[in-house]
């Protein structure tokens, strides 16, 4: 009995496994052992990838997860040059030479969690912001003034008594003037919210699980409501529920084995895409940098070795949409915008109103590329690649 057969068996002893975190993808993950999923990789060899690089290159079936496992082993790292190929290939036949821009805007970094790596940490002694909607509409205009961005990122730190879904849908409704396209990464939502916020513009929501890693994932988030994983992780199907135009999912590369947690996402998506099949998708696969909280990465992974996973996400799906954020140096951004990347963040800042309410309020995290949009624009232009600002038009709305 393969997992998702065993999805409507649960663990009464597990209080994630109670009905109040609701049904999904949450009770089919245990079916898949982390340790197997890392033999998986580790046991991958020449043969292996030469049959699986094969098999994509014919384009006649997907990939499956375990295939994509073999593809990010080490096994993989001396056809990476043809992964590349190939995954350039894929992206031009999709999205053409295009890179599609987007910046996000923190309205809020107050938050009731403890997660041990981020600096809106609970237990950080700094000062919290959380913008007013004057003060959105300024950032709104601000933002307008560093380029033609139609794709917004929303993002605030989980405070549902602060900025819960009344003050999204107040922000939602404040910045649809400015912004064809607008996303939210918050705290999860039940499926009735998501759906009252697409009626204030909402098109797409990202959340990212953290880790796949259920143990782990209890010790990186001791305290708050994101300590219940199966109400994070269930989160993505009450988006479908919902009808969210398009779906992010993410792991924080840095965590746990890198490994097995983008295997876990990419059977995440598999599942999402079967059950959600009207969604469109996207991936992101950002790296652990330092916080305020003090938090080192677990583990690093090299540039060689993102550029695998990047190429093999390509080849394991064809229509997924992959984001690199200003995490990333300009350097690897400029490289990686041909071979698969389809978005990018430009002009980034990551406190609240950091363009120009509340320049010096708490970062999440340290942004690598600094340039501005405009300058990001002109690099993906001298790649012969398009910078397209808009992707989304109210006509469809």
């Amino acid at each position: 009995m393969n997992p998702e057969q065993k999805q409507l068996v649960s663990k009464k002893s597990d209080p994630d496994k109670e009905s109040v975190f609701g049904h999904g993808f949450a009770d089919i993950i245990d079916g898949y052992d982390w340790d197997e999923t890392l033999r998986i990789v580790s046991g991958a060899n020449d043969a292996d990838v030469r049959r699986v690089l094969d098999k994509a290159e014919r384009g006649v079936k997907p990939l499956t997860p375990e295939e994509f496992a073999i593809l990010i082993s080490e096994a993989a790292d001396p056809y990476l040059e043809r992964m590349a190929a190939l995954s350039r290939h894929f992206t031009l036949e999709r999205f053409g030479n295009t890179i599609s821009m987007y910046i996000p805007m923190y309205v809020s970094n107050a938050c009731t969690n403890k997660c041990v790596y981020c600096g809106f940490n609970h237990d950080n002694p700094l000062e919290r912001t959380t913008l007013s909607m004057s003060q959105v509409e300024d950032e709104c205009k601000a933002i307008k003034k560093l380029g033609p961005f139609e794709n917004l990122l929303i993002v605030s730190g989980e405070y549902p008594s602060l900025c819960g879904v009344d003050y999204m849908e107040r922000v939602l409704n404040v910045c649809r003037p400015y912004f064809h396209n607008l996303t939210l990464e918050i705290q999860p939502l039940r499926s009735s919210e998501y759906e009252r916020l697409t009626h204030s513009g909402l098109n797409g929501v990202v959340c990212f699980q953290e880790t796949y890693h259920r143990e782990a994932y209890r010790q990186y988030h001791p305290r708050g409501m994101k300590s219940h994983y199966a109400w994070r992780l269930n989160g993505y199907d009450r988006m479908g529920e919902a009808g969210v135009h398009k779906i992010g999912l993410g792991v924080l590369l840095g965590l746990e084995d890198w490994r097995a947690d983008t295997v876990m996402m990419a059977r995440h998506l598999r599942y999402l895409q079967k059950k959600y099949w009207r969604a469109r998708y996207s991936v992101n696969f950002p790296r652990m940098r330092p916080s305020e909280s003090g938090y080192q990465p677990k583990t690093v992974i090299s540039d060689r070795e993102l550029a695998r996973l990047t190429f093999a996400f390509r080849l394991f799906d064809h229509d997924v949409d992959i984001s690199f954020s200003t995490r990333e140096t300009p350097e690897y951004r400029d490289n990686m915008l041909t071979l698969g990347v389809t978005s990018m963040s430009a002009g980034s800042r990551t406190d609240p109103g950091g363009y120009v309410s509340q320049p010096d309020s708490l970062e999440q995290f340290e942004v690598s590329d600094s340039r501005s949009p405009l300058d990001v624009a002109e690099a993906i232009r001298r790649h012969g690649y398009e910078p397209v600002w808009k992707d989304w038009d109210s006509v469809f709305d």
